[in-house]
């Protein structure tokens, strides 16, 4: 059967199976249903109604055996075709990626324009091998920028060169690299390296580890591919490809990619699939922190997590894309948590062993984001669309592979050489200070003079048991001296402790003297103090002014003559009672007023004034 195919139209189509049949749906609205044509062959399908044309690639083989039949739906436009398998009950890979169904036939493998003669079955073996994800490193040395200059390559791959010589202005806008056509990968490493220190900020990593209610919601959030997982966790990866559902817009994007195929060494394919990790976990993390609803900073936020998207990094290692992720969400989004670099891991490796039906998903996801961002949609030249073919034609074993890989590689906080670890812990240790600050500014307060009185009274009460101890341990000698201050207290009869003043005019002056002195409006309470001790307090004689006058004159019967004469006689008795009634005051907590009834003259210098404070 001979096509003509000029200006055709792809229609819409889809792919589903049982185990006995492919169902193929095709929308072809308006089409002349009165001449159209079915090819069946093999892997090979063609379709065509004018001014529709559709050939398909399958991933397995059909026949055409009589229980093949096609309806048509004129309402919808709706052309259905129900073709059997050859092999009933095989279960077709990828019927839902369509690019790769849209392939030509001969494009379906991928064979170099010059190769040794008889590498096709080495080839083939090396294709099924399980890829080393622990490839051999070797000490990098870094040739002369002259050598270089010609040689920065970049993009999937790097097999894109010099594309932004002639789009510097955009470049600005887009990737932090500057100058990428000049710049070497490890150069490129050092200035990443470099930038992402200058832009960590401690106070606002800091803020989101203990201020950290809104992170706390967003790690309970499930990406849909989790949800996919669990739904088919004994399933293997073809059938788990089936539970994705395409969008009709995604659809429509899939169709409109033009089918390419690869050149890929295996150094280069190494850095393809350590910069998907790389693409993927950037993408889990907007999803995450965005609850799966894309807003104006998606674009910003993947492209801004990827050490591939904004600096063409080229990557040895998982555990190098782990560390480069770990430190952009230090330094650059808005929640900067470690337990979101976590999560993005754990939610990639589930994306990796779900299939690539899911990952195209994402990628296709991604390249719309960037298609509405203007700078961002360079990326997709670059990267993004290369990817969504790439991945349609990737083994599911290797991908399987990569996420057990991701799933064993781990990365801590002491990896990313940020000191994150030192600073929570300064910062816990500043915390816990503060909060004993704030326990003790929680105490109640008392009025001042009470904490006057009471820190008074519990200083002297400690003063009291620590002198009663003392006093204990030295009772036998104390009570020695006590009993010589007594003994010497009773001779001191020749020298009064008051002078008894008589005269009129004197006792005037000792009135004035009694006001200028300070008047005590309280008294602190006191710890019981020793004999001697309280012998060397100054000791107030509290007696009433009439008192002194009749002990100084006598009688009143008595002449002014007779009182001058016998003055001196009298003054012996009168100092006598006084020595006799003398008492030593004890300190009351009741408020009194100190009372100072004598002051002793010039000439009674070496006496003291003794009073009870």
């Amino acid at each position: 059967m001979t096509f003509v195919v000029l200006a055709m139209i792809t229609p819409a189509f889809e792919i589903t199976q049982d185990s006995d049949f492919l169902i193929i749906t095709i929308k072809v609205p308006y089409a002349r249903m009165s001449e159209f044509d079915i090819y069946i062959d093999g892997d090979d399908f063609k379709f065509y109604a004018k001014p529709y044309f559709l050939r398909l690639t399958l991933p397995g083989r059909i026949i055409e055996d009589g229980r093949q039949k096609a309806t048509y739906n004129a309402g919808d436009g709706i052309f259905t075709v129900q073709v059997p398998k050859e092999t009933p009950g095989q279960q077709f890979e990828g019927l839902n990626l369509l690019t790769s169904l849209l392939a030509p036939k001969g494009a379906k493998t991928c064979k170099p324009l010059i190769e040794e003669i008889g590498s096709s079955h080495e080839t083939a073996e090396d294709d099924e091998e399980e890829f080393d994800w622990q490839i051999d490193q070797t000490p990098f040395e870094e040739p002369s920028i002259d050598a270089l200059s010609s040689q920065c390559s970049y993009g999937f791959g790097n097999l894109r060169v010099g594309v932004f010589g002639r789009l510097q202005e955009e470049l600005n806008d887009v990737i932090d690299l500057r100058d990428p056509d000049v710049t070497p990968a490890s150069e490129r490493t050092q200035r990443r390296l470099a930038a992402e220190k200058a832009k960590f900020d401690p106070d606002h990593y800091l803020a989101d580890l203990f201020e950290d209610d809104a992170i706390q919601h967003l790690l309970k959030y499930k990406p849909w591919w989790v949800e996919v997982q669990n739904g088919a966790n004994s399933a293997s990866p073809d059938i788990q490809d089936t539970r994705v559902i395409f969008t009709e817009k995604e659809k429509e994007q899939l169709r409109k990619f033009t089918n390419k195929s690869y050149l890929l060494d295996k150094k280069a394919e190494q850095l393809v699939y350590l910069s998907l990790i790389d693409l993927l976990l950037a993408y889990s993390y907007e999803v995450r922190v965005t609850e799966g609803e894309r807003n104006v900073e998606s674009a910003w936020n993947i492209r801004k997590l990827s050490g591939t998207l904004s600096w063409f990094e080229d990557y040895r290692s998982v555990a190098d894309v782990l560390k480069s992720f770990g430190r952009r969400v230090s330094c650059y989004p808005l929640y900067r948590n470690f337990c979101l670099v976590t999560k993005a891991i754990q939610d990639t490796s589930v994306l990796l062993r779900t299939g690539k039906a899911a990952i195209l998903k994402c990628l296709l996801d991604i390249h719309s984001i960037f298609q509405e961002n203007d700078p961002a949609y360079i990326l997709n030249d670059l990267y993004i669309t290369d990817y969504c073919i790439w991945i349609q034609k990737v083994k599911s074993k290797k991908l399987s592979g990569l996420s057990d890989c991701l799933q064993a590689t781990t990365v801590s906080k002491a990896d990313l050489g940020l000191e994150l670890e030192e600073l929570e812990e300064a910062a816990t240790l500043v915390q816990e200070e503060e909060k004993l600050l704030e326990a003790s500014d929680n105490v109640p307060r008392q009025p001042s003079s009470l904490i006057t009185s009471e820190g008074t009274s519990s200083s002297d009460s400690s003063e009291t048991e620590y002198t009663s101890s003392d006093e204990e341990d030295e009772s036998g000698s104390e009570e020695m001296e006590l009993r010589g201050s007594s003994e010497t207290l009773q001779g001191e009869a020749a020298a009064p402790l008051v002078q008894v003043v008589d005269n009129t005019e004197k006792h005037q002056d000792t009135a004035d003297n009694i006001e200028s002195y300070p008047v005590l409006k309280s008294v602190p309470l006191q710890a019981p103090m020793s004999t001697e001790e309280k012998v060397r307090e100054m000791v107030t004689i509290v007696e009433s002014h009439e008192g002194y006058c009749h002990a100084a004159t006598g009688t009143s019967d008595k002449s002014q003559d007779q009182n001058e004469a016998d003055s001196t006689d009298q003054r012996a008795p009168c100092a006598e009672p006084k020595r006799q009634n003398r008492a030593f005051l004890e300190v009351t907590p009741s408020m009194s007023r100190l009372h100072i009834v004598g002051v002793p003259t010039e000439e009674e210098g070496d006496d003291k004034l003794l009073s009870m404070g």
